[in-house]
């Protein structure tokens, strides 16, 4: 079975630049303590790399 990661939206974007904008975006965030559960990839953890500051990452 493929390991997942549940990826929880933390910390606020602003002040971020754009590509940090686009990243949170893309996970699908809209607001603050939001939660999802994404494949462990080499796609997603890079994706993690660019915002490691404005989330929190948990092992499912």
């Amino acid at each position: 079975m493929a390991k997942k990661l549940k990826v929880t939206y933390s910390k606020s974007i602003i002040g971020g630049n754009q590509r940090q904008r686009d990243t949170i975006r893309s996970f699908g965030f809209s607001k603050l303590h939001q939660s999802r559960v994404v494949e462990d990839n080499a796609m997603f953890r890079g994706m993690i790399n660019v915002v490691t500051h404005l989330v929190k990452v948990e092992e499912v």
